[in-house]
């Protein structure tokens, strides 16, 4: 069995733990393939860390208990989250830019998805209004921008 360790610089606004020396932190993983260089498979262990997120994600969104009493009911449930979870995945890689890519399935929700709105129609468009004061709105728009110049995938 092998032991990697390695010490990198944490990532602006992380909190350092006990187990952080010099302001670095330390990781470590250990595993059995003897065969490959380290440098693979720290990127397969990195790559693990990205499922690890998508996991956190989707009981962030709804997959953390089944709500309902019915295994065909929470069926349902599990596809709606799943519908979810894609659109959280793609929209980020589609429609945002710097900082909000990153942002988790709680604070999209808190800033982007909460937004007061109100949808009028006007000769024959449909527009929607959102709220001035909204901190974020500038970026919302930004966001549909960006979605509306993507060409029709039908």
């Amino acid at each position: 069995m092998r032991l990697i360790v390695r010490k990198e610089r944490p990532h602006p606004g992380a909190q350092l733990g006990i187990t952080d020396a010099d302001g670095m932190r330390i990781t470590c993983f250990a595993t059995n393939s003897t065969s490959r260089p380290i440098a693979e498979l720290e990127l397969r262990h990195r790559l693990r860390a990205r499922a690890e997120d998508r996991i956190r994600a989707a009981r962030a969104t709804g997959l953390r208990n089944l709500p309902l009493h019915r295994a065909a009911q929470n069926r349902i449930w599990l596809e709606i989250v799943q519908i979810a979870l894609d659109l959280l995945a793609w929209m980020p890689m589609l429609a945002l830019t710097g900082e909000t890519r990153l942002w988790e399935p709680r604070r999209l929700r808190l800033r982007l998805f909460s937004a007061a709105g109100q949808l009028a129609t006007t000769g024959r468009r449909q527009i929607l209004r959102l709220a001035r004061h909204w901190p974020w709105t500038s970026r919302i728009t930004a966001a549909l921008d960006r979605l509306t110049v993507l060409p029709d995938p039908g």
